[in-house]
């Protein structure tokens, strides 16, 4: 079981490190923001300037520096409460590319005094590669005001015994931050006026993690400020946050509909994975398509049929789980610059990657669980890489027994949505929403 929890979080930590490798504008998305307030009967307060906030010059500079020109729909909402006077607890769930690192960045930021030279705000972060991403952003935005410095509490960064640290911002894991609180006293907790707790549902994956955030927040002074992001708000979540933030004002994302009205949809016969590539070939020979996403259920087969559609001349990125982080990021980047036009994919790739240019996905392989039953969600994910910003978008399934047809069917079911089957009198239909 611990094998198994610990591959869950790993993965989890993984897409949650490449979404921000990889993200280089915020995610327009369609999600509402609803806001439950500690206070009902205290006004709601959101703002579209920056300029509303009254930052300090040097903040003002860092952010648009960083390219916000305006606040995101999560910044608009969080920011007036994080920076509020006296300072309000947040709970807030937040996708990665909304822009919620800037926002508690800044809040940090906002609250310290660059005059004392002790820590004043913690960030603590579920692995050691996101804490040195949320660093970036502190010392990207930080860029302009340089009395605030910055230290890491990471694995490998060794203090010496009665360090008396001097930087005011702290990011790290929960294991060194406690360490660093607790066993060595580099940092004197009652003096923490904002503790941020990012990525909490990545966090809360593993017990000990969940333990020292908690050991931390107990320490900390009663008016010390607490703010929690996480991506998903299950139950477990849930119970975890109010322990660790007191009297919280709420930020939820509203449902996001399963809508597919944008996206076409088609399913092709066949009677083999031999067929399955011919028909690729025929659909690529009849219309012009200007970026592509396939996906397949295994990485030989990602392998094989990036080697085969190769061969035939096409310009193919290949991205399995197998790969690192940095690697995958590098394959997204040159794919999202045209240097490719074919994306060979698993299911990897499924979430939270974003490329305006992506006119058609392929599911070579339709998605199933373990047991073989159809999975929906990994059918929406997958399908909406296309008809992303407001855009046509066109899916093709390949259907090649009996069995991947039940598949077929039950997420027709599903979602209610009829799907076309493919002929070439819909070629013309298609080439205008793929080219």
């Amino acid at each position: 079981v611990w094998v198994k929890t610990k591959c869950v979080i790993e993965k989890s930590a993984a897409q949650s490190l490449l979404n921000k490798l990889i993200r280089s504008n915020l995610v327009n998305t369609t999600n509402q923001v609803e806001v439950l307030q500690r206070d009902p009967n205290s006004p709601l307060y959101s703002v579209k300037s920056f300029e509303e906030l009254r930052l300090k010059p040097q903040l003002l500079q860092g952010v648009y520096a960083m390219g916000f020109n305006r606040p995101s729909k999560i910044q608009e909402n969080a920011l007036p409460m994080m920076l509020a006077e006296p300072p309000q607890n947040l709970i807030a769930q937040s996708q990665s590319g909304t822009g919620k690192t800037a926002a508690f960045v800044l809040a940090m930021l906002s609250h310290v005094d660059p005059n004392n030279k002790f820590p004043q705000a913690l960030c603590v972060s579920p692995t050691y590669e996101l804490a040195l991403q949320t660093g970036k952003v502190i010392e990207q935005m930080g860029k302009h005001y340089s009395e605030v410095k910055l230290v890491y509490a990471i694995r490998g960064n060794k203090l010496q015994r009665g360090t008396q640290l001097q930087e005011q911002v702290v990011i790290g894991t929960p294991g060194t931050m406690l360490d660093w609180c607790l066993k060595f006293k580099f940092i004197d907790p009652k003096k923490i006026k904002v503790f941020v707790l990012d990525e909490a549902d990545v966090m809360i994956a593993t017990q000990g993690h969940q333990d020292q955030s908690i050991r931390i927040q107990r320490m900390l002074p009663k008016q010390c400020q607490m703010l929690l992001f996480s991506a998903t708000f299950e139950e477990t979540v849930w119970n975890f946050a109010q322990r660790i933030v007191p009297d919280p004002n709420i930020i939820k994302l509203k449902r996001e509909e399963e809508t597919l009205d944008t996206i076409k949809q088609y399913y092709v016969l066949c009677n083999s994975k031999e067929e399955k590539f011919m028909a690729l070939c025929n659909i690529y020979g009849a219309i012009t398509i200007a970026q592509a996403m396939i996906f397949c259920h295994t990485r030989k087969t990602a392998g094989w049929l990036a080697g085969e559609l190769s061969r035939e001349g096409h310009q193919v990125a290949l991205l399995s789980g197998e790969m690192q982080v940095e690697q995958r990021a590098a394959v997204i980047d040159r794919f999202r610059d045209g240097k490719e036009k074919v994306l060979v994919t698993t299911n990897v790739c499924a979430r939270g990657i974003d490329v305006e240019q992506v006119s058609v996905v392929i599911n070579f392989d339709l998605p199933v669980d373990r047991d073989g039953n159809p999975d929906n969600e990994t059918y929406l994910h997958r399908i909406g890489r296309t008809g992303r910003f407001g855009k046509r978008g066109l899916a093709i399934n390949m259907v090649d027994s009996r069995f991947s047809m039940n598949v077929l069917n039950k997420i027709q079911d599903h979602f209610n949505k009829k799907i076309e089957k493919l002929d070439t009198d819909d070629l013309d239909e298609i080439e205008k929403i793929a080219g």
